[in-house]
Order: C-alpha cells, then sequence, then structure tokens
C-alpha cells in the first residue's frame, strides 16, 4: 500500500519505520527541515513505561489550583478566549474522578508496557546508538502528603502488573549518591528497575536513516495543509504546493493534529502543553546523576545522555506560543542546581522548548477515526517518547489488517464520541 504520514517527530519517524519494514511505499511529510526538530528535539528522556500516572486526578485537581498562583509553579495556565482551551480543561475536570483515573492508568501501562517490548525488538533488529541507559527511573519526593499519594498510585500500577517498588532514603542515596545535596529533604522514593532513558532525538535521526534506506521518502520543508477526504474516504493529503494520493494517511502531527481533523468535520480533544528543558555538558564527572531522576514536587526530570545532563520538565497551557522566557530558564536552572550543586549549570546550557500534544484523560488517541485510510498517532503528550514504539506498532498492524497484539479499547477517538 501507499502511505502517508504527517509529522516527522518520533511518532511519525517509528511509524514509517514500522510500515516501510512490512514493505509500503511510504512517504513522510514534515514542514521542518528535518526529523525530530520540535516536541522530540529535546525532552526529558525518559522510557517511563512504569509511570502512566494521568494528570487527570482527584489529587492533581487541589495542587494545580495551589500552583496557579505561584509563580515559580510547575503549570501555568492561561488559556485566554480560546474556546479549545476551555472545552479540553472541561474534558481535564471530567476525568479527575479516582474511577476515572485508574480507568485511565490502566490504558496509558498497557501501550506504555506494549511499547517497552516493541523498543526491545528494534534494538535486536537495528542496534540504534541513543545514549540508552538501562538503570531504572528513581522517583523522588520531598512532600509527604504527595508521597502519600504516590504509594496508592503505585498499588494501582502493581495491581495492573507493572512493579513500582518504594524504597527509603537510604536505599535512594545507594542507588544515586549524587543527590547527597538533598539526602535530608527527601521522604521517601519509588524505584522502577525496567525503566529506560535515552535520547529520542538520537533515536528518532538512526530510525529515519534506515528508513530512508528502506524506500521511505521524506519530504521535509514542506507544509501539510489539509487532508483529502472524499466520499468518507482519505485520498491524500494537500500541501502549499502539492497534492500527494495515498490509499492511507497516517496522522501522527502532535500538537497540530486537531487542525486536520476540523477540517474533515472531526473534533480531537488534544491541546498543546508546552515544556522547557535545559542540557549541559558534563562530561564523565561523579556529581552527575547516573539514574534518570523524577523530581514530584516541582515536576522535573534529569536524564543523564551521555556526557550530558538535561533537566526537563513543567508545562504551560498558553497555546502555540514556543517562547522561553527568562523567568522559566531561571527556574528550571535554579531547581537543577539545587539538586546537583556541583555542576555549572550556568555555562551555556541549552535551553530548549516543545508543545506536547496533551489529552484531557491523558490517554493518546491511536488507530481507526471513522473515516476510511485515516489512521490517527497522536496525543501522547509527554509520554510521546515512552509509547512511540509501541504505537507505530499498532499503525502498521491495522494498516495490514492483523490483529494487534493489545486490544485498543479506550485508545481510539471513539472514546470521546460515546
Amino acid at each position: 500500500m501507499k502511505i502517508i504520514i504527517v509529522g516527522a517527530g518520533i511518532i511519525g519517524i517509528t511509524t514509517a519505520y514500522e510500515l516501510v519494514g512490512d514493505g509500503h511505499e511510504v512517504t513522510v511529510i514534515d514542514q521542518r527541515a528535518a526529523p525530530c526538530l520540535e516536541t522530540s528535539y529535546a525532552n526529558g528522556g525518559q522510557i517511563s513505561a512504569s509511570h502512566p500516572d494521568p494528570w487527570a486526578s482527584p489529587s492533581n485537581v487541589m495542587r494545580l489550583f495551589r500552583w496557579l498562583f505561584r509563580r515559580e509553579s510547575p503549570v501555568h495556565l492561561n488559556p485566554g478566549w480560546d474556546p479549545a482551551a476551555w472545552r479540553w480543561c472541561w474534558h481535564f475536570l471530567q476525568n479527575c474522578t479516582t474511577l476515572r483515573a485508574k480507568r485511565n492508568t490502566e490504558r496509558m501501562l498497557r501501550l506504555a508496557l506494549y511499547s517497552r517490548q516493541c523498543y526491545a525488538r528494534i534494538r535486536a533488529r537495528e542496534n540504534p546508538q541513543y545514549s540508552l541507559l538501562q538503570r531504572g527511573i528513581l522517583h523522588i519526593f520531598r512532600d509527604a502528603r504527595a508521597f502519600d499519594t504516590a504509594r496508592y498510585q503505585a498499588e494501582v500500577v502493581s495491581s495492573l502488573g507493572c512493579e513500582r517498588r518504594e524504597i527509603s532514603v537510604d536505599d535512594c542515596m545507594s542507588l544515586e549518591p549524587a543527590l547527597a545535596a538533598v539526602e535530608k529533604q527527601l521522604v521517601g522514593a519509588m524505584f522502577c528497575s525496567e525503566d529506560e532513558s535515552g535520547d529520542a532525538y538520537q533515536f528518532g535521526n538512526a530510525l529515519a536513516r534506515i528508513a530512508r534506506e528502506n524506500g521511505t521518502q521524506f519530504r521535509y520543508g514542506e507544509t501539510a495543509t489539509g487532508i483529502i477526504v472524499r466520499n468518507g474516504k482519505a485520498l491524500g493529503v494537500a500541501t502549499c504546493d502539492d497534492c500527494f494520493h495515498a490509499d492511507a494517511v497516517v496522522l501522527a502531527a502532535g500538537a497540530w493534529s486537531p487542525a486536520f481533523l476540523a477540517g474533515v468535520n472531526l473534533h480531537l480533544p488534544v491541546y498543546p502543553a508546552k515544556g522547557y528543558s535545559a542540557t549541559i555538558n558534563v562530561g564523565n564527572s561523579v556529581d552527575a546523576p547516573s539514574i534518570s531522576l523524577i523530581d514530584d514536587e516541582k515536576k522535573l526530570v534529569y536524564s543523564r545522555l551521555g556526557p550530558r545532563l538535561r533537566a526537563a520538565g513543567m508545562a504551560e497551557f498558553s497555546g502555540f506560543d514556543k517562547s522561553i522566557p527568562a523567568n522559566r530558564q531561571e527556574v528550571l536552572l535554579t531547581e537543577a542546581a539545587s539538586f546537583f550543586p556541583a555542576l555549572n549549570w550556568r555555562e551555556s546550557p541549552r535551553f530548549w522548548s516543545g508543545l506536547r500534544p496533551q489529552t484531557p484523560d491523558s490517554v493518546p488517541v491511536i488507530g481507526n477515526c471513522g473515516i476510511e485510510g485515516l489512521l490517527l498517532n497522536t496525543g501522547h503528550g509527554t509520554l510521546g517518547w515512552t509509547m512511540a514504539a509501541g504505537s507505530a506498532r499498532v499503525i502498521a498492524d491495522l494498516v495490514a489488517g492483523r490483529q494487534t497484539e493489545i486490544p485498543l479499547e479506550g485508545l481510539t477517538l471513539s472514546r470521546f464520541y460515546g
């Protein structure tokens, strides 16, 4: 089959890799000049399958209200007069119940664990180099109430077949001595030994090269303007300069996906959640962490990517603004320096911001959407890097008419249409 993929981020690239591997004729269209230059470029680097914690939950509602009135808070909400933002907020609040949070956790975990298996398959076949660390992820807590909430969430995740182990502060320090500066502040930690970290940009470029060698056509610098649909069937993609016809279209355009579906009378509740990162060179310094970390209080993650260390996180709902205000840079550097004061965070840090495609229930939208030949692969939020490989394999199986290896209940667009 002839397939067009809109979007060359980590989701679109892994999808192209799987589809061309199945023997399809694949074309990828992206407005940027190369792969993975948007949200995938400098994200947190974590493949955190054991952390499928939906943003919409009873405990997070109270935290969000507290954060709204703090300038240095990790979450900012500035929807202005954007109807899409207010509609998203309404759907978000509807998901902030214990029952729905548990249901959404299961849906996220189902795809995340499957994706981890798919990454292992890709590594066995291709051996891509992307600063991979398989030392687990350490989730640390400085707030006792947040730690109690994490205990409950750990029980939920464990009941669904995934280990998230509570450890003492002493055990935490044994695993990561570089946390010495905050040891006295810690109240506990969770450790997930099977989680991983790595550079999504490096991985995406490695798979893009393999996909190109296998025949994938990449149309970089080409802006897609709409999906061509006639008589209920997707026939291709229109760009500013041309029309590309195909047997099927995969929409993997991240936060820009809703605009494409609006053109075919479908509503996709995905809204951009801007995140930030700062990356510094640390070489072989023993003062830098060797395990990927999550700081629950500040909603920041730290990942060692070879000779680099990256601090990433926060969330701002302010439309498609990708600016990096000085105060957000300062928050990143101040928090990172408080964790690792021996590292020089203010010597040439490389800042980045990206628009993560967030659904109100934190569950991505993959699969069929009611228009023949149009498949969705978007809405992964902060877990795009975690879920990319599994989502791509699902799309490839659907295109081939095969039974998917995981059930898709609750993962498709239909959940928003009753």
